[in-house]
């Protein structure tokens, strides 16, 4: 699972592993070390509302998917779902939930295997 934040967005990527490992638990959890500490996100289904939304505890950020959501998402082509959510303070954080393609960009060097086919590729 890939996190990506910048300013008030929140972006989560799973692989095709990932996508069915939460159908099945309902719970996907990633971590990263720091020197005091570990940053946790995690992705969780909820009974509740109907459209995604987000909180933060200590180190630690949850995405919730309800449950309508994550059964379409896991088991159809549907790639992704957002929600802008609103905060206490007036602002919003705009939450993203897609499914992790393939780089078409030449030179990617990571491990790609587990991704999903990028539509905008074709094979002749």
């Amino acid at each position: 699972m890939k996190i990506r934040i910048k300013g008030n967005s929140v972006r989560m990527r799973l692989s095709r592993t990932e996508v069915e490992q939460f159908g099945k638990e309902g719970y996907l959890e990633e971590s990263t070390a720091f020197g005091n500490g570990t940053f946790i996100y995690a992705l969780e289904k909820s009974k509740e509302g109907t459209e995604l939304r987000a909180d933060m505890a200590g180190q630690k950020i949850i995405m919730y998917v309800p449950d309508s959501i994550a059964t379409e998402w896991t088991n159809t082509d549907m790639v992704g779902c957002s929600n802008n959510m609103s905060l206490a303070n007036g602002e919003q954080v705009f939450l993203l939930l897609e499914k992790d393609f393939k780089c078409i960009d030449a030179g990617v060097t990571e491990d790609q295997s587990d991704n999903y086919e990028n539509p905008l590729t074709s094979c002749d």
